[in-house]
């Protein structure tokens, strides 16, 4: 919605916008770009009427603003239809959709096609910081874009990605995700389906080589489509792997024959498959291999994706977009590749509509037994959740505890910094897991551990 603001704003639009509680990047990126945000909802922000409000798929029935709208007919759309009706008519659309690496892969997509001199359009929900932004309106014909399968309003509960009608896709993988939404991992399936029903004979998809899921969105695909990952049926096979302090490297084999070796500053072995899937397009498209190159050698990252939000006395505290078990699995084994031999710890705020959920329970708790130390906070508005679908916290961390590692509930951020920063030493690496503000702690954390006497490393029983 932030993005879509900008994008109107640019092209001359007046635009004003409300929020329950904006918090950064996104506040920031809007206060930037001079676009004001009313804080709480209110009738009153929609005085004098606006010739057009957008609803994000937040917002439902009973939100004062909505109300509003709807008893003063005032006119109204949800995001992918202005999207497609102002910005998409008229281009080639790239959509990178998937449960898991759309933001980064969209990022990285983006800046190979800007490097390569295409001018793109593009629309990511982060901010990319090659770009410092997280849309451009560019004068090609390319508009690149994250294909979101979460739903487009309450007035439309089809998935968002279904109005972009893309020329071609990529496809990162396809697991249970919004519980809230989706009834179960079939009914997710039939969302990726029918976007893979969308793509013309003359596309093009580049999908990831494993996961029944995925196989089973890609089945009635009729245009072309090529798979990345490690087996030898990929036609982009990643091989040679090689993690080091401040960089990742890796080959591409292009149909079993040695096509690129790339690099970059990013950890973990999923933005290796992201890397190699944005590549894989862009080559698909005629750009060449060592524009590809360059341009991941100086992709820099996403905000909130293994962000290095501050270092305090030796410890290095990072932000992470955490809103399933397997993206938090795979973000604390980047962290333990990237700091090999430091103490890990995890502090997760339960947010998304997934995680405050029982569903992925046990697969919660083992993905946080990865780290070293594991807090876990209330569940953020726990109300609003059935007793009997409701995380149980208390269970993750008794589960936790079974595996040897520490796990803690504490409920809110005052007590977790209070709590942790004393216990922190330097040489820590502090993961903190959400997809929300959580109470401020990116701020109050590095605050606290500034009025804490260094202390050296300890030894923890941490992994090798």
């Amino acid at each position: 919605m932030a993005s879509l603001a900008g994008m109107l704003a640019e092209r001359g639009f007046g635009v004003t916008g409300s929020d329950a509680a904006a918090y950064p990047p996104m506040s920031d990126f809007l206060h930037s770009l001079g676009i004001p945000v009313s804080q709480p909802f209110a009738a009153e922000n929609l005085n004098p009427a606006p010739d057009l409000v957008v609803v994000g798929n937040a917002i439902s029935r009973g939100n004062v603003e909505l109300e509003h709208v709807l008893d003063q007919r005032i006119p109204f759309c949800s995001l992918p239809q202005l999207l497609h009706d102002e910005f998409l008519r008229g281009k080639e659309v790239l959509v990178v959709a998937g449960t898991h690496g759309k933001t980064t892969t969209t990022s990285m997509l983006s800046w190979i096609f800007e490097h390569a001199g295409t001018y793109p359009s593009f629309l990511i929900g982060g901010i990319a910081e090659n770009f410092g932004r997280s849309f451009q309106l560019g004068e090609g014909k390319y508009f690149i874009l994250e294909g979101d399968e979460y739903d487009t309003a309450f007035f439309d509960k089809g998935p968002k990605f279904l109005h972009y009608f893309p020329d071609a896709v990529i496809l990162t993988s396809v697991e249970f995700d919004h519980a809230d939404i989706y009834k179960d991992l079939d009914a997710v399936e039939t969302s990726f389906k029918r976007l893979v029903n969308l793509v013309p004979r003359r596309g093009r998809i580049v999908a990831f080589d494993t996961g029944d899921s995925v196989e089973r969105s890609l089945a009635k695909a009729f245009c072309p489509v090529e798979r990345y990952g490690a087996t030898e049926r990929a036609t982009w096979r990643i091989a040679d792997l090689k993690f080091e302090a401040n960089r990742t490297m890796w080959s591409v084999l292009r149909n079993a024959a040695r096509w690129a070796e790339f690099e970059f500053p990013l950890a973990g072995e999923y933005n290796v498959w992201n890397a190699t899937a944005a590549a894989a397009l862009a080559a698909d498209y005629g750009i060449p291999v060592g524009v590809i190159a360059d341009a991941l050698r100086n992709f820099k990252s996403v905000k909130r994706r293994l962000e290095v939000k501050a270092e305090v006395n030796g410890i290095t505290i990072i932000d992470d977009f955490a809103h399933h078990p397997t993206a938090i699995a795979v973000t604390l084994n980047a962290l333990r590749a990237r700091y090999h031999g430091r103490r890990l710890w995890a502090i997760l705020e339960p947010r998304s509509n997934t995680l405050r959920r029982n569903v992925f329970q046990d697969d919660l708790a083992k993905s946080l037994a990865i780290a070293d130390e594991i807090i876990v906070a209330n569940v953020f508005r726990s109300e609003s959740i059935p007793e009997s679908e409701r995380l149980d916290i208390a269970a993750v961390a008794a589960r936790i505890g079974k595996s040897g590692r520490r796990a803690r509930v504490i409920a809110d951020v005052d007590s977790i910094v209070r709590i942790a920063a004393p216990e922190m030493r330097s040489g820590d690496v502090v993961a903190i897991l959400s997809n929300g503000g959580f109470g401020g702690i990116y701020e109050m954390l590095p605050q606290r551990l500034q009025s804490v006497e260094s202390v050296s490393p300890v030894e923890t029983g941490k992994r090798k």
